[in-house]
């Protein structure tokens, strides 16, 4: 009998059965009702924590903590949790995944709760990549940051996707497609740091997607940063550049700017890839759904999730011999083909 089976039985979450079950509901206002009902469920069951059973036990657990700073049911988490559990799996271990909400009571209680029942180590993943203050439970074993780093005095290794091999990719395909002039950004720039609050991925890519312009000798006309990268501000950014422009090619920091981009370029009259060339970037499930689909710098959330338990095993692994692991491991980002980059027209 597993937690997964308690929790399925009464209704919850696992993570709700295990903060129950480790004497924490009170502390993190989980309702009366949950609580007695997991309570209830765990005794008919016959579930036992059988971790802490008889008190700790020497050498390696072989399980491996997730803390997700989101839901890990959505569609994007769920693939960087189904690349760990597979890596996990293939190395001997278990995973154990708990979400946040980014709650930072939450985060902590599941940190602790991991390393209580001794996990031989940790995976602490955050949905946006961006510089993170390192939870203080995080120390005190092996971790690795998954999609954030950490400061500059910090030990602990990253693996995150490689921003400006994706921005270099990105300008490839349109100087490939024969983009000379016209080409204009939505999301971000048009230097490195006219980038929305925090935002680490903007940045990288605008470095990668400059380098390869100025090599080649392309034009980019005019950029549009956005605060939040939604279809609304795609939509408005586009709308607005019309005004003044009539762009060759869009490059959109977000897929979800691209789809916004889309709906302003229908309402001009002007068509997708034969007016103008359309690129994104992460490859989100709504890119799938534009006519025609859109192409983008995929993020590659599956290898990810793999690459964070394949350091953390390597560093398990090195323990006591005084090795430590490259600080950061880019995974690089794979370019997704669809049908709104073609060369422009005379």
């Amino acid at each position: 009998m597993t937690l997964a089976d308690v929790a399925a039985a009464s209704g919850v979450s696992v993570t709700t059965a295990s903060l129950v079950l480790t004497g924490r509901a009170r502390e993190l206002r989980i309702s009366e009702d949950a609580e007695q009902r997991v309570r209830s469920t765990a005794r008919e069951l016959g579930y036992r924590r059988a971790a802490l059973v008889g008190g700790p036990r020497p050498g390696p657990s072989r399980t491996i903590g997730f803390v997700l700073d989101t839901v890990t049911s959505s569609g994007l988490a769920g693939e960087v949790v189904k690349g760990a559990v597979e890596a996990a799996y293939r190395h001997g271990f278990m995973l154990f995944a708990g979400e946040t909400g980014g709650d930072a009571g939450l985060e902590r209680s599941l940190v602790e709760a991991m390393r209580d029942r001794r996990a031989d180590g940790i995976v602490y993943a955050t949905t946006h990549t961006r510089a993170i203050a390192v939870p203080e439970g995080l120390h005190h074993g092996p971790t690795v940051l998954l999609n954030a780093t950490a400061g500059a005095r910090s030990s602990i290794p990253s693996v995150v996707s490689d921003e400006v091999q994706g921005g270099r990719s990105a300008a490839r395909v349109l100087v490939e497609a024969g983009h000379r002039h016209g080409v204009h950004l939505i999301g971000a720039g048009p230097g490195p740091y006219d980038v929305p609050p925090h935002s680490i991925a903007a940045v990288q890519r605008l470095i990668g997607m400059r380098e390869v312009f100025a090599t080649a000798g392309v034009e980019v006309v005019s950029a549009h940063r956005c605060p939040t990268w939604t279809p609304e501000d795609g939509y408005d950014a586009t709308r607005e550049l019309l005004r003044h422009h009539l762009p060759r090619a869009l490059v959109c920091f977000d897929d979800r700017l691209a789809f916004g981009a889309y709906q302003a370029l229908g309402e001009a009259g002007l068509s997708v890839p034969g007016d103008v060339s359309v690129l994104g970037f992460d490859d989100h499930p709504v890119a799938s759904w534009m006519r025609p689909r859109l192409t983008t710098i995929a993020l590659p959330h599956h290898e990810l999730g793999v690459q964070a338990v394949e350091v953390l095993v390597d560093m398990l692994g090195r323990r006591g011999r005084g090795v430590r692991p490259p600080l950061v491991r880019r995974v690089p980002m794979p370019v997704r083909e669809g049908g709104s980059v073609a060369p422009p027209q005379r």
